[in-house]
């Protein structure tokens, strides 16, 4: 009795993370979506749809300090001269039923009005909460990588 109980405890152990990692492929594919949709929004240079993808309260944080007014600070964005953003879901894992973090990548680049490039390359990590069955940002924030040691 004892030794299959065992038995029985190790298999359940060894079958847990097999579980957790299926669980988080998962999310980060639900991620991942949400990221094209929201570089989709960035490259029409539309504010207003990457706004959507907020939950309300939602934030970005970024160098330049923590904004509300995610359409405004998009719009700022682009007058900058950014017109094009590539984004990477690296890790996703849930917090809860209804939140998960996740990690990635950006790179986002474009013109100043004097014509020089922009290329600015970072990581991000941002919070989601679940409402009404989709996901939703509840504070993204974005930094450039540090350049490399020299």
């Amino acid at each position: 009795m004892r030794m299959s109980s065992a038995l029985y405890l190790f298999i359940a152990l060894l079958t847990m993370p097999a579980v957790a990692t299926a669980g988080d492929e998962n999310l980060k594919q639900q991620f991942a979506k949400m990221a094209a949709v929201y570089a989709d929004n960035f490259n029409k240079q539309d504010g207003a749809g990457i706004a959507a993808l907020y939950a309300p309260g939602g934030m970005v944080v970024n160098a330049t300090g923590s904004h509300t007014d995610i359409a405004g600070t998009y719009e700022g964005i682009f007058k900058a001269g950014f017109n094009h953003n590539e984004i990477t879901v690296d890790e996703a894992m849930p917090l809860g039923t209804d939140t998960a973090l996740a990690t990635g990548e950006y790179h986002i680049t474009g013109k100043k009005q004097s014509g020089e490039p922009l290329d600015v390359t970072g990581r991000w990590t941002a919070a989601y909460v679940g409402q009404g069955g989709n996901w939703k940002i509840r504070m993204l924030s974005a930094f450039p990588k540090a350049p490399p040691p020299k």
